[in-house]
């Protein structure tokens, strides 16, 4: 039986993966600022959604009406969210 001196064999390949610049292209750099974007984008959404609900409330209505209003307002913010932290309408004919 042969005992192991340590020394790598010649034909195994290096097990080193790819570099840090390789991993991180423009696309995966990119990512955070989109997300930075749709974040701003989709806040006025959401603040004015919310500042609806508080009026409601403050006008002394059911606070029924006002978390009725809440899921279509959470459901908008999302959606612009998501359209803009992923580029949907790239690639689409007619928008540049």
């Amino acid at each position: 039986m042969e005992t192991p001196t340590g020394d790598p064999d010649p034909d195994e390949q290096s097990t080193e993966g790819p570099s840090r610049e390789e991993l991180l292209d423009d696309d995966v750099l990119d990512s955070g600022r989109k997300r930075k974007r749709a974040a701003l984008y989709s806040l006025p959404f959401l603040l004015l959604g919310l500042g609806n609900v508080a009026l409601i409330l403050g006008w002394g209505l059911e606070p029924l009406w006002a978390f009725l209003l809440l899921p279509p307002i959470l459901f908008c913010t999302v959606l612009t969210y998501i359209v803009f932290s992923t580029d949907f309408l790239d690639g689409r004919a007619g928008v540049e």
